[in-house]
């Protein structure tokens, strides 16, 4: 619980009164009170309990507090509805010698929007002490001047206001003086001579002025007064009339006279003669806004007379003798200040929405306006009006306060913000006016989608490319702005697909790099298909599809692979051939297979050693090893023969094997399983029969196979893929065919001179990457801007044939 002493300091109360009169936006008005120099944060009233609001409500409908200066005093703690102090209230600083100081706040909510007008009082506190201008002051009285003369003393200045200002005056215990305090709408004193003085006696005086307040506790001022006693002129000077008043119209030229004031001595001679002077006590500011003729009496302007500044001054004059001591005498001169239209009015722009969306109803507020005028009366009537054509209008809340709303459809695409000027004209002869230029930015609506430039995107990539490479940047455009244009990019899984694609690639959600996952390996995966999805950041998101095609391309990463009976590693095989072997004889036939495709897997076989053989040849696509000669009785029983095989491809690979070519006597002693010696026969044999079929069967497959692509071509689909399936025929220069279609590819050899006849036949481990055989068919080439490799790409089936 609170002390009462603190709820004394605090001094905050309510008073709340609500207004039916008010219509439309504005709800009613209520009326609080709060203490001068209470802590920020302390609260001055449930502002929601008192409008009748849900606390819920406030932050979601965007209740707030909208005061027309630039400083902002009051909060509202939109969790509990209280309104609070937010800076340190000054009451003098406000409202200076204003007997009531009040604030004038705005309560805005939104949905619908309403106006609630708040009146604060700012309660004065005993905060400051009386202060005098001077510490201390000097009067001058003859000592011929008699008991019950009054003299004025410098009055004391209080910032407060009402029972916390000046009270009363007190004058220390002294024989010679008393005090005279006069109470009114001021309290002033003056000093009253109850004894004689006697100069010879007692020619200084010292006595101390304190000032009081009405506060509690009260608070106090001094000064000292100082009385030098002086001897002889004992007449003062008399003012025609002790209170002047006259009226001066504002911004009056610098020199103008204001009127003449008047004071008569009846001494005589040198005791006689008067100045006037504007008194220096409590009115410094005078001095810079006036001056007056010493010896006439004329007041005239010195500085500018501003009507906002000041609507009326108090002038004292004094009027002072030149006798030895000099006597003085003071008048009061009001004068009144007369209002010109000399004032624009002053625009003040609140928004309430930093920006505007392009579906924005109409009616939606934008800002708030209110219009300032400091002029007075007519000259202070302000209208206030929108310049050029745009989609939106003022409306009325109550006096020189409008609220800026929608009043057309937006759309951001067409024009993305609005320069609105406001004009604000016064009543006033001529009138004035002012321009305030408000710029309205319009944000969209998520309603584009990202877009491709085109739906289909082909990739090639060599196999054995590094891991992590980028193999390709995808970019999406949206005509969106901001959020609802940042588009982010990723990988959607294809059903077609044999391994996982987040195991193969990645793509960067930001810059649309696709980036490789793995090593690819053309011999075991040729093509992958996936799509990459473009969704922009807007909500609800929308998103877009392209399909990305990626072709492996096969590079020379396998070497040649010898096949039994000469496979084994390391191992050095051996041929026997009779010593009456004839040119031409059949020594041994090496069969060797490659990985890779096409090129890369056509074999060229090579004697390698000894080198500038003349006893053996080896055809270069065949394999077959045959005697250059008859043999001799100068040639060795033995030869050693190495034989190089080399693929096509770039840089070749190559593998060797070694035989060991023997000669015997007799070709009872050539014992092999693999071969017999050929030999010319006139008959049809059971060879050439196998022969005949294999080379029939070889036909009708590729009968069979151009038939079918002749199909294919009338029944095309528009499958990515389907535009690339035709099969192809190569011719290679020792006479052997290859064949390819979209599901196998051959390789078929024949050589009249083979004495056996063997058939090997490799089929293709993975189906081949169609797009990479080029059909006969010169109406199925690409019609993409894309580059090939400069050989085509094969897989092989070797089938074989030897005599």
């Amino acid at each position: 619980m609170h002390s009462p002493s603190r709820k004394r300091s605090i001094g905050i109360y309510l008073t709340l009164i609500l207004l039916d009169w008010y219509c439309g936006a504005v709800s009613g008005q209520l009326s609080y009170s709060v203490s001068e120099e209470v802590k920020p944060g302390t609260s001055v009233g449930n502002i929601a309990k008192d409008l009748n609001l849900n606390v819920q409500d406030l932050e979601t409908r965007m209740f707030q507090i909208v005061t027309g200066s630039k400083r902002k005093y009051f909060e509202v703690n939109l969790k509990t509805g209280f309104l609070y102090v937010s800076e340190r209230i000054d009451r003098e600083e406000l409202c200076a010698e204003a007997t009531k100081c009040t604030m004038n706040v705005e309560a805005v909510i939104n949905h619908p929007l309403k106006l609630y007008r708040v009146e604060i009082n700012i309660l004065d506190v005993n905060d400051n002490n009386p202060l005098f201008t001077a510490k201390s002051q000097t009067i001058d009285i003859a000592e011929s001047v008699l008991p019950g003369a009054i003299f004025p003393v410098l009055s004391a200045y209080d910032a407060d206001v009402g029972r916390n200002g000046i009270s009363t005056y007190k004058l220390n215990p002294n024989e010679y003086f008393s005090l005279a305090v006069h109470k009114g709408e001021s309290v002033s004193a003056e000093l009253v001579l109850q004894k004689a003085l006697d100069r010879e006696k007692q020619p200084v005086i010292k006595l101390t002025l304190t000032a009081v307040d009405g506060g509690t506790p009260p608070k106090t001022g001094t000064s000292e007064i100082i009385i030098n006693v002086l001897d002889i002129n004992d007449n003062i000077p008399v003012f025609t009339k002790s209170l002047y008043k006259t009226s001066i119209t504002e911004n009056v030229p610098l020199g103008t006279t204001v009127l003449t004031v008047t004071a008569t001595d009846a001494d005589e001679g040198i005791n006689g003669e008067i100045s006037y002077y504007l008194s220096s006590k409590d009115q410094d500011h005078i001095f810079e806004i006036f001056q007056i003729d010493s010896e006439t009496g004329i007041l005239t302007v010195k500085g500018q007379i501003d009507f906002e500044k000041s609507s009326a001054y108090e002038i004292r004059v004094q009027a002072r003798d030149k006798g030895q001591p000099p006597l003085a005498a003071q008048c009061k001169v009001l004068v009144e200040v007369r209002d010109l239209n000399d004032n624009a009015p002053e625009i003040t722009v609140t928004s309430l929405l930093n920006t505007v969306k392009e579906d924005a109803k109409v009616g939606t507020a934008i800002a708030l306006v209110s219009i300032l005028d400091r002029d007075g009366g007519k000259n202070g009537e302000v209208k206030c009006d929108i310049l050029n054509n745009v989609p939106f209008k003022l409306e009325t809340n109550y006096k020189n306060y409008y609220s800026l709303v929608v009043d057309g459809p937006l759309d951001r695409e067409i024009t993305s913000y609005y320069n609105v000027t406001l004009t604000a004209t016064d009543e006033g002869t001529p009138a004035l006016s002012s321009t305030v230029v408000i710029t309205v930015h319009v944000t969209d609506v998520n309603d584009n989608a990202p877009r491709f430039s085109e739906p289909v995107i082909n990739v090639y990539l060599r196999e054995n490319s590094p891991i992590g490479a980028i193999i390709k940047t995808v970019s999406a455009v949206d005509n969106d702005v901001n959020e609802n244009g940042q588009v982010s990019y990723s990988c959607l899984d294809s059903n077609s697909n044999s391994v996982p694609l987040s195991t193969m690639v990645n793509i960067n959600s930001e810059t649309g790099d696709i980036i490789s996952l793995q090593s690819f390996n053309y011999e075991e995966l040729k093509t992958f298909q996936f799509k990459v999805q473009a969704t922009d950041s807007g909500v609800p998101p929308l998103s877009s599809n392209v399909t990305v095609n990626v072709f492996i391309l096969d590079e020379n990463d396998n070497s040649p692979g010898i096949l039994a009976p000469y496979s084994d590693h390391g191992s050095v095989n051996s041929e026997n051939i009779p010593y009456s072997a004839e040119a031409g004889y059949f020594v041994a036939k090496i069969r060797a297979v490659d990985a890779d495709s096409g090129y890369n897997a056509l074999l060229s076989y090579h004697i390698s050693e000894p080198k500038g053989n003349n006893l053996f040849r080896i055809g270069t696509s065949t394999g077959e090893i045959r005697t250059k000669r008859r043999m001799s009785d100068n040639d060795l029983k033995t030869h050693p023969v190495v034989v190089l095989v080399s693929d096509n491809g770039e840089p070749s690979l190559s593998a060797t094997v070694s035989i060991d070519v023997v000669v015997v006597e007799s070709t009872g002693d050539i014992q092999t399983q693999f071969r017999h010696v050929p030999i010319k026969e006139e008959n049809f044999s059971d060879l050439n029969l196998y022969l005949l079929i294999s080379i029939v069967s070889v036909s009708v497959i590729f009968l069979l196979s151009f038939i079918s692509l002749i199909a294919v071509k009338c029944h095309r689909t528009d499958s990515s893929f389907s535009r690339y399936s035709a099969p192809m025929i190569t011719t290679h220069p020792d006479g052997s065919w290859s064949y390819s279609k979209s599901t196998q590819q051959y390789d078929v050899c024949f050589s009249s001179d083979t004495l056996k006849s063997d058939v090997v036949v490799f089929p293709a481990s993975f189906p081949p990457v169609d797009a990479e055989l080029i059909s006969i068919n010169e109406g199925d080439t690409f019609n993409r801007t894309q580059t090939l490799p400069t050989k085509e790409k094969f897989d092989t089936i070797l089938m074989s044939f030897d005599e």
